[in-house]
């Protein structure tokens, strides 16, 4: 049975599910809590974590000088275990008056700074670069916090979040904050906390990032797709960062 088979047999009760005031939840679970013990033993052994490799990738790309500039990452920021320490758990953040991702900087960097082009989204040295700078920032707590300058950036993650959406009129906070912990499908309903992106997802054989994740619930509710970098995508990213604010980065993760 297929995502959106599985989402319009439920929407009935889905539907009917209470309008809560959709904030940070009283207790945040890392959706890491409902893997097996298979599963989370292989996101804890570096030698057993698939995502690693990607991350080996990373601390390559770092490395390499390219671009009409002929700079690499470590030129500006050298040693990424101390220059990227923490820099995952503060993103997606304003920078300049424009709200950036992780990839979003990434991109930034390679073009005003490397003078080379942007990276594809979910191409593997995008993916590979994300992933070993957040890996620099595992077991920290996430650190966003609402501000003036982020403020209307969040109000419209906030609202995309709780907006329903699709042909099956539902929001991400029906699934992940008013049916959290009850089974989808015969799996648990996660609180959908992205703090383990990039992950290597099962289901996917390969890395993806939170905003794959996030069209495919879209395209599981027959909506319309955010475009990857979009500006949709940066706000509904700071609103669910914001709400899993406190938890400890887990990046790069592992999920069914």
């Amino acid at each position: 049975m297929n995502l959106a088979l599985s989402l319009f047999l439920s929407g009935i009760f889905l539907a009917l599910g209470s309008s809560l005031a959709h904030g940070a939840p009283a207790k945040q679970q890392s959706s890491y809590e409902l893997m097996s013990a298979e599963n989370k033993a292989m996101q804890d052994d570096p030698s057993l974590n698939p995502a690693m490799f990607w991350v080996g990738d990373g601390e390559t790309l770092w490395q390499q000088k390219m671009g009409s500039q002929n700079k690499s990452c470590s030129s500006c920021h050298g040693d990424a275990k101390k220059s990227m320490r923490g820099v995952a758990a503060q993103f997606p953040k304003v920078i300049k008056g424009k709200l950036q991702t992780l990839e979003g900087q990434i991109n930034q960097c390679r073009v005003g700074a490397q003078g080379a082009s942007p990276l594809a989204y979910e191409g593997k040295d995008l993916l590979a670069l994300t992933a070993f700078i957040a890996f620099q920032s595992k077991g920290m707590p996430i650190y966003i916090s609402e501000t003036p300058v982020n403020a209307p950036f969040l109000k419209k993650g906030r609202q995309a979040f709780n907006e329903r959406m699709g042909q099956l009129n539902l929001s991400c906070a029906q699934c992940h904050e008013d049916r959290a912990g009850l089974k989808l499908g015969g799996s648990l309903i996660p609180q959908g906390h992205p703090n383990a992106y990039p992950i290597y997802r099962l289901e996917w054989q390969t890395l993806g990032s939170v905003q794959r994740r996030l069209r495919n619930c879209m395209s599981g509710v027959r909506a319309q797709q955010f475009e990857y970098g979009s500006p949709e995508m940066a706000q509904l990213e700071l609103f669910l960062m914001w709400r899993a604010r406190g938890l400890p980065l887990e990046s790069p993760g592992v999920r069914p």
